[in-house]
C-alpha cells in the first residue's frame, strides 16, 4: 500500500479475520496517524479562495438555470439529481420531478457548454421532498425515495408504476449495485436501509416490482451505504465497516461520529470506496478493508464527493476542491456558494446549488499537462501523464508520454539539472538533433533537420537560454559532449550519425578536448565540408590533417602538417609532428606523395627523414613497394641518409652483397658510393641492382656500424 503502512498493518491483520467470517472491534491506534497532524483548509490564511490552483482541471459550466427550474417560486429548492446520458432528472422539496434534456455544444472558443430543454415535470402528490432519484435505464424506470417510500416511475412519462409490489416503505437510504451479482440483465440490484432496523435488505428491482432477496444484520442502523458486488460499505453512527453479505465476513475500518458531520460513502471503482474520515481526510478503502492509496486532505465540512479520474472532487459549504489521486495534492479550488449536491454520473461530475444545476467539465488531460509544464511543474506533469494511461489508447499514450518526457527534459536542461534532463531525454527517445539545434552552428549546413512543432521548449538557442552567462554556456556544452558520446555509442543515433559526429567534432575543437583526435582516428561520420573550416577556425591543423586522411585526401593532410612543421601555421598539438609526418610517409601507399615530400624531410633531418625508406613495411600485400636501387640513386645527394639506408638493407633486411665472377672492369671515372674514390682495383661488390662499391669499404662499413656492434654485443651480453 502506497504511503499507508500504519493503516495497512492494522487493516491487514483484521482483514484476515474478516476472511474467516470473524468481526473485529476497535482500530489499531497507528491508523489514527493519518488524521493526527494539523492541516490548512481552503479559506484559511494563505489560500487564494477564488482561484487557487496548480492546474486548471475543471471549468464550472451552467446546465440548468434557476428560471428554467422554478420560475418565480422562490421557496422551491433542489433536493436530489440523477443523470442518465443526456437526460437529467431533478427532485425538489415540493415533491416535483423535472426531466431535462442536456445537449452539449462547443463554443467558438472551443469550450464545452450545455443547453437544457425541459421535457416534463411531474408532481408526485405526497407533499414531501423527493429525497433520492436513481435511474435503472435498462428497465426505463426511476427509483424514487420520497416520504420514506421507494416507488418506481416511468423514465419517459414520469408516471408512477401501478403499486402492488412496486413500493417499499420505511426506507431511510438506498443505493444501486453498479457491479451486480445476478445474471439477469432486466433487473437492477439495490441495497436498502430500513428505519429502526439494524439491517440492510438486498433487493432486486424489476419493471413492475421491488423484490427482497436477503436481509443482512448490522451492528447498528446504517446512516449511509454503498455496495459493490457482495461488499457493503456502511457508515454506522460511530464507525465505518465493510460487510460481505454473501459470507457474512465483516471488517471494521475506523471510528466516525455521524452526529458531528455527514458521513460520505462513495463507490469509486470495482471493490473500492471513498469515505469521509476524521480530521478532514478523504480515505480510500478496498473491499478487503485496506487502503491502497494515500488519503487526500480536504475540508472538515465536506458534504459531497465525486471521482473523475485522476481527481477527487469535494464540496463543502463554500468551495469545490480538486485533489489528485496520484500525488494527493490540491490542484484546484473553486468558490461555490450554496453548494448542495455533488455527484458523478458515468464520468460526468454534476454540481447543484439549491436553485440551479452545473456541470464540472474536465479540461483535456493534455491541456492540463501542458499547463503544468508551462509552470515548470515537471514531476506533477509526469505523474498526471502516467496516471492517465488507463484512460488513453495505448498508441496515443505512447506518443503523448514520449513528448511529455522530452518537454520535461528541456525544462530541466534549462534549469541545468542535467542528470534529470538526460534521463528524460533517454526515456522519451529524443531526436538528439532537437538538442543539438539549440547550439548555434553545430548542425551541419546540409542537415535536413527541422525542429518539432509544436516546439518542445521555449528557447531560441543556447544564448537565449544562458542570457549572457558564459559559465552556463560552458556547462551546457560539457553536458552536450557527454550526452552525444552516449548517443553515438547506442542505436539512437541511427539515421543521423553525420549530424551527431559533426556536432561532437565542433565541440571538441572549440574547447580543445582531448577526445578530438580519438574521434578522428576512429570510425566516424564527420562531414568534411562542415568540419574542415571549423577545425581551421580553431587552429586544430593536426586534427584537420587526420580528417583529410580519413576522407582519403592524404595530399591535403600532409600539406597541412608540413605547413605546421615549417612554422607557417601554429598548432601545438604534437611537438613531434615532423617525426609523425615521416612515419606517415613510411606507410603511405601513394609513391608520388612519398617522393614529393621525401626531399623536404631529408632537408629537415637526414637521420629522421631516411626513415621514410627504412621503416617502410615489406609485404607482398602492400601496394606501393619501393625499389632499393631507386632509393639508393635518390639518396646519392644525401650522404648520411644513404649510409643509413645501406646499413638498413644489409643488417635489417639481410640483403647479401654479391661478388661478380671474373674480372670486373669499372670505369676509373666512377666513384665508390661509400668512399667516393675511383675504382683502381678490380675487386668490388655490387649492391642489389648492380651499384658497385669497394669490397674493403663495404667490409669496413659493416665492421664500424653501430648496428653491427649492437648485434655483436648481443651475443656476449647476459641481458636481454
Amino acid at each position: 500500500m502506497s504511503g499507508c503502512a500504519p493503516q495497512e498493518a492494522a487493516a491487514s491483520s483484521s482483514s484476515s479475520r474478516a476472511g474467516r467470517g470473524e468481526g473485529s472491534s476497535g482500530v489499531n491506534r497507528e491508523a489514527e496517524e493519518w488524521w493526527s497532524f494539523p492541516r490548512q483548509r481552503p479559506g484559511a490564511r494563505g489560500w487564494d479562495v477564488k482561484g487557487s490552483m496548480s492546474v486548471k482541471a475543471f471549468e464550472l459550466v451552467s446546465a440548468v438555470e434557476r428560471e428554467q427550474l422554478m420560475g418565480e417560486k422562490v421557496r422551491i429548492t433542489i433536493e436530489c439529481i440523477e443523470c442518465c446520458g443526456q437526460h437529467l432528472y431533478v427532485g425538489t422539496n415540493d415533491c416535483f420531478i423535472y426531466h431535462f434534456l442536456l445537449e452539449e455544444r462547443t463554443t467558438t472558443k472551443g469550450r464545452l457548454a450545455y443547453s437544457s430543454q425541459k421535457l416534463l415535470q411531474k408532481y408526485l402528490g405526497l407533499k414531501k421532498p423527493v429525497a433520492e432519484l436513481k435511474a435503472a435505464s435498462a428497465l426505463e424506470r426511476l427509483i424514487v425515495l420520497c416520504d420514506a417510500t421507494i416507488a418506481l416511475v416511468d423514465m419517459v412519462t414520469l408516471e408512477p408504476v401501478p403499486s402492488g409490489g412496486a413500493k417499499l416503505k420505511g426506507v431511510t437510504a438506498f443505493c444501486i449495485n453498479e457491479n451486480p451479482v445476478t445474471a439477469d440483465p432486466f433487473c437492477a440490484e439495490m441495497a436498502v436501509v430500513l428505519a429502526r432496523r439494524r439491517a440492510v435488505q438486498i433487493c432486486t428491482v424489476h419493471e413492475d416490482r421491488v423484490q427482497m432477496l436477503k436481509e443482512v444484520a448490522t451492528p447498528e442502523q446504517p446512516c449511509a451505504l454503498s455496495v459493490d458486488g457482495y461488499f457493503l460499505c456502511l457508515a454506522l453512527p460511530t464507525q465505518y465497516m465493510i460487510l460481505n453479505y454473501s459470507t457474512g465476513a465483516s471488517q471494521d475500518l475506523f471510528p466516525y461520529d455521524s452526529e458531528e458531520r455527514k458521513p460520505i460513502v462513495k463507490r469509486i471503482g470495482r471493490e473500492e470506496f471513498l469515505l469521509a474520515a476524521p480530521g478532514g481526510l478523504g480515505m480510500f478503502a478496498s473491499a478487503e478493508g485496506i487502503s491502497q492509496r494515500a488519503p487526500v486532505s480536504w475540508s472538515e465540512n465536506v458534504i459531497g464527493a465525486a471521482v473523475c479520474f485522476p481527481y477527487v472532487v469535494a464540496l463543502d459549504e463554500g468551495f469545490v476542491t480538486v485533489h489528485s489521486m496520484l500525488d494527493q495534492q490540491l490542484k484546484q479550488t473553486l468558490s461555490f456558494r450554496e453548494g448542495h449536491i455533488l455527484q458523478d454520473f458515468e464520468g460526468k461530475v454534476v454540481l447543484a446549488s439549491t436553485k440551479a444545476v452545473y456541470v464540472l467539465v474536465p479540461l483535456p488531460l493534455e491541456q492540463q499537462i501542458q499547463d503544468l509544464l508551462a509552470g515548470h511543474r515537471v514531476e506533477e506533469a509526469l505523474t498526471l501523464t502516467e496516471g492517465a494511461q488507463r484512460n488513453i489508447p495505448k498508441d496515443k499514450f505512447q506518443i503523448l508520454h514520449k513528448r511529455i518526457l522530452q518537454q520535461a527534459g528541456f525544462i530541466q536542461f534549462g534549469q541545468l539539472q542535467f542528470s534529470e534532463a538526460k534521463e528524460h531525454f533517454r526515456k522519451g527517445q529524443l531526436d538528439v538533433r532537437e538538442l543539438i539545434s539549440l547550439y548555434p552552428l553545430l548542425l551541419p549546413a546540409s542537415s535536413s533537420f527541422t525542429r518539432c512543432h509544436p516546439p518542445l521548449h521555449e528557447f531560441a538557442d543556447l544564448n537565449h537560454l544562458a542570457q549572457g552567462d558564459q559559465e552556463k554556456v560552458q556547462r551546457c556544452k560539457r553536458f552536450l559532449i557527454s550526452y552525444l558520446r552516449e548517443v553515438r555509442s547506442s542505436e539512437s543515433a541511427n539515421g543521423f550519425r553525420e549530424d551527431v559526429d559533426t556536432a561532437l567534432l565542433k565541440l571538441y575543437a572549440e574547447i580543445g578536448h582531448e577526445s578530438l583526435l580519438d574521434l578522428l582516428a576512429s570510425d566516424n561520420a564527420c562531414l568534411l565540408a562542415d568540419s574542415a573550416p571549423w577545425l581551421e577556425k580553431h587552429n586544430r591543423y593536426f586534427a584537420l590533417g587526420l580528417l583529410y586522411h580519413y576522407n582519403g585526401q592524404d595530399s591535403s593532410a600532409i600539406q597541412m602538417w608540413v605547413r605546421v612543421v615549417n612554422g607557417d601555421l601554429q598548432d601545438p598539438t604534437r611537438a613531434d609532428l615532423f617525426e609523425y609526418v615521416v612515419d606517415f610517409l613510411s606507410f603511405c601507399s601513394n609513391l608520388d606523395l612519398v617522393w614529393k615530400y621525401a626531399d623536404w624531410a631529408l632537408q629537415k633531418d637526414q637521420k629522421i627523414g631516411v626513415q621514410i625508406f627504412t621503416k617502410r613495411p615489406i609485404s607482398k600485400e602492400m601496394t606501393g613497394q619501393l625499389n632499393p636501387d631507386d632509393v639508393i640513386k635518390y639518396l646519392e645527394k644525401h650522404h648520411q641518409a644513404l649510409v643509413l639506408y645501406l646499413e638498413h638493407l644489409v643488417l635489417d633486411r639481410r640483403l647479401q652483397l654479391k661478388y661478380r665472377g671474373g674480372p670486373v672492369f669499372v670505369s676509373e671515372k666512377r666513384g665508390c658510393q661509400l668512399c667516393h674514390n675511383t675504382f683502381r682495383e678490380p675487386d668490388c661488390v655490387c649492391l642489389p641492382g648492380g651499384t658497385p662499391i669497394h669490397t674493403h669499404c663495404a667490409a669496413q662499413r659493416l665492421q664500424d656500424s653501430p648496428t653491427k656492434r649492437r648485434l655483436d654485443h648481443g651475443h656476449t651480453s647476459n641481458h636481454t
